[in-house]
């Protein structure tokens, strides 16, 4: 066992050299300040700027799910486009969430029992308020990720696969899960874990992912007949149900019609874009409220218009109800970055 002083150095070694994103300015001085590191990719694969260190191992969380459901589509899964937006998605658990997942169940003959997932309240602030306000409690089909186990215990029982232990690495869903998170990123994973709903999480880059999220918003783009091309195309028709209503990440596909975007716990982001180029982010604290603004300032050195966007790329620093500052991105690309090959 190491002792606390080699513990502590080790751990110090290990730390992402990360460097400040965005803060929160209130009457002129900087209250808050969210480190973190990001990446933009051409549609050519170049970077184009970055910032931190994005060569970092990182856990991308939720933004794996278009990734995941590529490899279902491959595996036979079809789904309506609602459907299939919902299979990727961490939905807000309102009612067109729960009765979409019960509908992917009910189409393959499951049942909420064969869910795999964690039980949780609905994500969504008034989705969560209405659900209590009736009564309700955890479950698994309130829990956002329902729509995902859902088409998972689908895709089991299409290939004849046994849907119990369908979260375990060796089952051949999660198999082809990781041959597809392989092949859309060009890189193997740095670690395995488990992310918040059981599913196996795999440890990858930044432009790792950045590559993959091009990949899927080209191919929708194309409407080349390919898994990502439906996997994209149903996100950028249904982004209410990637999301829901008041969540940035649907706004920002309504915003940029094209992109495809998906964001993560502990302050990930990702953005498609439909020429292939991408953007990525990760924020060092897992700070939720930083992630659009330093989306924003990337989409822009790609050269996107930004506009439409100023009403989730900043937000107002309140005090006594009244704006008195501003939550914004620094100027994180001007400065002398790591940047990746």
């Amino acid at each position: 066992m190491l002792s606390p002083a080699l513990s502590a150095a080790h751990t110090a070694a290990m730390l992402p050299q990360h460097q400040p994103l965005v803060v929160a300015i209130r009457d002129g001085l900087v209250e808050s300040v969210h480190y973190g590191s990001a990446i933009a990719l051409a549609a050519d694969g170049s970077t184009v700027a970055s910032a931190g260190d994005p060569l970092a191992a990182f856990y991308p969380r939720s933004s794996l799910k278009p990734l995941q459901a590529v490899a279902m589509v491959r595996a036979g899964l079809e789904l309506p486009a609602d459907l299939l937006a919902l299979a990727a998605a961490s939905h807000s658990g309102g009612a067109k969430h729960r009765q979409g997942a019960l509908r992917i169940l009910e189409q393959h003959g499951l049942g909420v029992s064969d869910f795999g997932n964690s039980k949780d309240l609905p994500y969504g602030v008034n989705e969560r308020e209405d659900w209590l306000r009736n009564g309700g409690r955890s479950t698994h089909l309130t829990q956002n990720c329902s729509g995902k186990h859902a088409a998972m215990a689908a895709t089991c029982t299409i290939n004849g696969w046994p849907v119990k232990g369908y979260l375990e690495p060796s089952h051949p869903l999660q198999q082809l899960v990781a041959r597809t998170v392989t092949e859309l990123t060009g890189e193997e994973p740095l670690a395995l874990s488990t992310d918040g709903c059981g599913t196996p999480l795999f440890a990858l880059t930044l432009p790792g992912m950045a590559r993959a999220f091009g990949v899927i918003a080209r191919a929708a783009a194309l409407d080349d007949g390919s898994a990502e091309a439906a996997v994209g195309r149903a996100m950028r028709q249904h982004p209410d149900m990637v999301a829901g209503e008041a969540r940035d990440v649907t706004e920002l596909m309504r915003l940029l019609p094209g992109a495809v975007a998906k964001d993560g716990f502990e302050g990930v982001q990702l953005a498609g874009l439909p020429d292939g180029g991408a953007v990525a982010v990760k924020i060092s604290d897992g700070g939720d409220r930083a992630r659009m603004p330093a989306t924003a300032r990337l989409l822009k050195a790609l050269g996107v218009d930004t506009g439409p966007l100023a009403g989730i790329a900043t937000a107002p620093v309140l005090g006594g109800g009244h704006q008195v500052g501003v939550l914004q991105a620094t100027d994180f690309l001007s400065t002398p970055v790591n940047e990746a090959p």
